[in-house]
């Protein structure tokens, strides 16, 4: 237990910088998506830009992030036993999984982008990148408020985000027509 204090700041720093790469990704593909539908002397400057930018946060900060953000994790639960024995944790490695599995969908839209397969259009994108928001609104207030037993209306409040979110992706989109009409 000496170590405890240390290896979960690490354990946040990367899950952190983790959620970092994950937000911003999502958003660069939004940018290659809709640089797509430019004319061909601006794809050939930013299409290759977007690519290298991609790569290098996917690889440089985002898989080496997850790996030793989940390392630590499986410290801590190796330090810490009895938390898989918490019905709070289990809600937890649920909303971690999705969040794995958030993580291996983009980078598969990744391969796709860097292959310029385009299959996605740029407001389904937008929608997708509140995926990892509310991953991560979940995991919080599943750990902060664990021992109370709100974290359920917790959990309930953010499908309620979730919504709201969607609603605001829509709106931004109609707003966005108007203003190119």
């Amino acid at each position: 237990m000496e170590y405890y204090n240390y290896i979960k700041a690490l354990h946040l720093i990367f899950v952190i910088t983790w959620f970092a790469g994950l937000f911003y990704i999502p958003r660069l593909f939004i940018y290659h998506i809709e640089a797509s539908g430019k004319s061909e002397q601006e794809q050939k400057v930013l299409i290759p830009q977007l690519k290298l930018m991609t790569w290098r946060l996917w690889f440089i900060i985002t898989w080496p992030s997850a790996i030793l953000a989940t390392l630590f994790a499986i410290i801590l639960l190796v330090m810490m036993p009895g938390w898989l024995q918490q019905p709070w944790m289990h809600v937890k490695l649920f909303f971690v999984l999705l969040l794995i599995g958030y993580h291996l969908k983009c980078h598969h839209l990744f391969r796709q982008l860097q292959r310029d397969h385009i299959s996605w259009t740029s407001t389904q994108m937008r929608l997708w990148n509140e995926g990892s928001t509310l991953i991560l609104f979940s995991v919080i207030f599943l750990v902060i408020v664990r021992d109370a037993l709100n974290w359920i209306f917790g959990v309930i409040s953010i499908f309620v985000l979730a919504i709201l979110l969607m609603s605001g992706v829509r709106l931004y989109k109609i707003i966005r027509q108007r203003k190119n009409r």
